[in-house]
């Protein structure tokens, strides 16, 4: 009995005389072999029958291993140590005395049976195993020509089955079989019989090959592999019963989908069962069917009724916007009172940066409604919301339906955003393919061209948004609830800056609220003298600027706190950039403040006019729009018509010439509203009567000296107040518009309605 080191090889047999390395990690091995590179290099290496085992037992390893001499032991990465080992004989394994650092195996050297073989029966031996080994070789393809040629010059049957033993690439259960072969023969018969089967299992693996290149083209590289496995599943009589098909059937099993939808989807699987997997036509099917299958047909998602949660969320996300708020909080009590699920359309008109898109991803949150957002800005092609037919190729589902998809249910939220700037083309009118989504008497079965099956879009909550109402075509129009989302006042902006933007930025540029504060006095100077906008967008923008600033400062200055004041404001913003609109000091001749609304919000509008000696001719500059142009022609033929009552010399107009000039001439202007602004401005200019430089007007007027109503009224008032007029003349068919404007804006201001140019003229003109 011999005691030695052990080592439990995995997946891995040594036979004499073979060289090998092996990997061990396990802290027993790694014991074991530093024992033996102590002694005489000698180990004992035995198999395991189960590879996962992690420490197995005498039961768990085969009786018969083998001594090895360790010629080289290298450490690796992560702990890992490569073994270079000599196999020297065989050794049963007797039991193993498991001490604290390693194993250690009691063994005995197996010696080989002895046996009286004739010389011919070696040489019979010896011929076969060089026959087969050279076939195998040619078979194989992978054993070096002087692998063969060594073996053939082997004239001991001994060490040619040793050497051919070692070189063939076979499983570590068939080197245990020779490993465990007691005699000359048995080897013998253990490695021919191994040989011949592997030849057999190459020369099936050939004919499949030979069958498979029949099969495909010389392109089809991928194909090959697929073939086979067709091959081979036809040879052994095995079906794939689990295909892509049978799981679309299970699926559409499961699917909560009307049956008018599970029959198109079982009719579709079934045509795509019967379709070449490689065609092209597969792939479409597969698209078709994985759509249908992950539409939200019939699912829903529970949606918070708690009025009181709604208001509370809505309040703490905005700021003002009573208006959209009322609304919403209508819509939830109606709908808790009817049970029913349909909801209205809303469009949310207003400015850039009033927060249109974040009020809608706020009602979603408030009634926890799953939110999705459908930009259409610039898009200009029907299929884009209708979905393209599956003829073409590269066909999709529009964005409604990706919309629905994306959501996992039928009754989301879906932001239809930037309505107002859809276009059209050869393609398709974009706004006209909306109408049947924004319909609610049409939409409970939506079309989709891709789809081909009523989608039912009745349940989703759709909230538009737009900048301008004049750009929605008028039957969309006339589809959707309007609710403007109006300008920002100045007090509205500080709140909205003190408890949201603020905040929002700190924490996007990791600074604590301690750390940076800025002043109420700052706060207002950055949203009269560093921005100019409707909404808060371009604040925010500001804010961040300070934001980055003081962080600079904290990190590379290792400031505690900064503090930003209306003096040390100019050090993180620069210089002023817009100075405030102020009413002139005096009164003059020919000079009228008009009021104006652009896509930022409202503003003052001064308009100049000068009488030259001269033919009668009238000259605009400015940049005036078609409109504007032709409002200027108006009001000069009205203001023509008031001669005798003015006591204006007949002959004045046909030898005077007048020029009109609204200043700022770099920037378009256009509109209908600025009609009684120019005619006050030339009767003015006529009659050298002076303006009153407080008074600010806004109308539109007709050839009679009629005055229109207007839009855009609360811009206008709040223009004409930061500007410091004292006076607005407004048409008086908007005194309606009046009852929606706060007091704040209304307070200081004297609004006079006026209906013909002459009550304009009693409160513009100095008397």
């Amino acid at each position: 009995m011999i005691k030695l080191p052990a080592i439990a090889l995995r997946g891995m047999t040594i036979l004499p005389g073979m060289i090998a390395h092996f990997d061990i990690s396990r802290e027993k091995s790694l014991k074991a072999v530093e024992a033996s590179m102590n002694e005489n290099q000698q180990i004992y290496l035995v198999t395991q029958k189960d590879v996962e085992i992690d420490n197995p037992g005498l039961d768990e390893l085969y009786q018969v291993g083998i001594i090895a001499e360790i010629k080289q032991v290298i450490k690796m990465q992560n702990n890992i140590v490569r073994v270079l080992a000599e196999g020297k004989c065989r050794a049963g394994i007797f039991s193993f005395t498991e001490k604290k650092e390693y194993l250690e195996a009691e063994i005995e050297i197996l010696e080989d049976t002895q046996e009286e073989l004739t010389q011919e029966e070696k040489t019979a031996m010896r011929r076969s195993i060089r026959e087969s080994f050279n076939q195998y070789a040619k078979l194989h393809g992978k054993i070096a020509p002087e692998a063969v040629k060594q073996a053939n010059s082997y004239d001991s049957v001994e060490k040619l089955i040793k050497y051919v033993s070692n070189m063939i690439p076979v499983s570590y259960a068939d080197k245990q079989r020779m490993l465990e072969a007691d005699s000359l023969s048995e080897r013998y018969e253990v490695l021919l019989a191994i040989l011949l089967r592997e030849m057999d299992v190459m020369a099936v693996q050939k004919e499949f090959q030979e069958k498979v290149k029949k099969r495909i083209d010389k392109n089809q590289k991928d194909y090959i592999l697929r073939e086979q496995m067709s091959v081979i599943r036809e040879e052994l009589g095995e079906t794939n019963t689990q295909s892509d098909a049978d799981g679309y059937l299970e699926e559409t099993e499961k699917l909560d989908a009307p049956e008018e939808v599970k029959e198109r989807l079982k009719k579709e699987i079934q045509r795509f069962k019967n379709i070449n997997s490689n065609s092209s036509e597969s792939t479409v099917s597969r698209g078709y069917i994985e759509t249908l299958l992950e539409l939200p047909w019939d699912k829903t998602s529970v949606d918070n009724n708690d009025l009181d949660h709604a208001e509370e969320i809505l309040n703490e996300d905005h700021y003002g916007l009573e208006k959209v708020k009322e609304r919403m909080l209508e819509f939830l009590a109606v709908r808790n009172l009817t049970s029913k699920g349909e909801s209205p359309i809303i469009c949310l008109v207003g400015p850039p940066g009033t927060g249109k898109t974040s009020i809608a991803r706020s009602v979603a949150k408030a009634l926890n409604k799953e939110y999705v957002r459908i930009c259409l800005g610039g898009v200009r092609d029907e299929a884009e919301i209708r979905g393209h037919r599956r003829t073409y190729v590269g066909a999709m589902p529009g964005r409604i339906v990706n919309g629905l998809r994306t959501a996992g249910v039928k009754n989301p939220l879906m932001l239809l955003d930037e309505i107002d700037k859809v276009s059209s083309d050869y393609k398709g009118d974009t706004s006209a393919a909306l109408l049947e989504v924004l319909d609610s008497e049409q939409n409970s079965k939506f079309r989709d061209h891709y789809v081909e099956l009523p989608v039912d879009l009745s349940e989703v909550l759709f909230i538009a948004t737009a900048n301008s109402m004049q750009d929605i075509p008028k039957p969309l129009l006339d589809r959707m609830e309007l609710i403007e989302v109006t300008s920002y006042m100045e007090n509205e902006k500080f709140h909205i800056a003190t408890e949201h933007l603020l905040p929002k930025q700190l924490e996007k540029n990791g600074i604590k609220p301690k750390q940076l504060t800025i002043s109420d006095e700052a706060m207002i100077k950055i949203i009269r003298s560093y921005t100019k906008e409707a909404g808060v967008r371009g604040l925010e923008r500001k804010l961040g600027e300070i934001c980055r600033k003081a962080a600079r400062e904290i990190y590379q200055n290792k400031k505690r706190k900064i503090n930003v004041t209306e003096k040390n404001l100019t050090k993180f913003l620069g210089k002023e950039k817009y100075n405030q609109e102020e009413k002139n000091e005096t009164d003059e001749i020919g000079i009228v403040r008009g009021l104006a609304w652009t896509s930022v919000g409202g503003t003052t509008l001064e308009t100049e006019v000068n009488i030259m000696p001269g033919k009668g001719e009238v000259k605009l500059t400015g940049k005036m729009g078609d409109v504007m142009k032709e409002s200027a022609a108006a009001a000069i033929s009205c203001v023509r018509s008031l001669s005798d009552k003015y006591n204006i010399d007949k002959d004045f107009f046909q030898e005077h010439d007048i020029h009109i000039h609204i200043p700022e001439g770099a920037v378009p202007k256009d509109g209908p509203s600025a009609g009684i602004t120019m005619a006050t401005a030339v009767l003015s200019a006529v009659t050298e009567t002076p303006v009153k430089a407080d008074v600010a007007m806004t109308g539109e007027i007709t050839l009679r000296g009629r005055v229109l109503p207007i839009g855009g009224l609360k811009e206008k008032l709040l223009a004409a107040k930061t500007a410091g007029m004292k006076t607005v003349c407004i048409p008086t068919k908007n005194e309606k518009d009046l009852d929606e404007i706060s007091s704040e804006i209304k307070d200081g201001l004297k609004i006079v309605l006026v209906d013909k140019l002459e009550q304009v003229l009693t409160v513009a003109l100095v008397r």
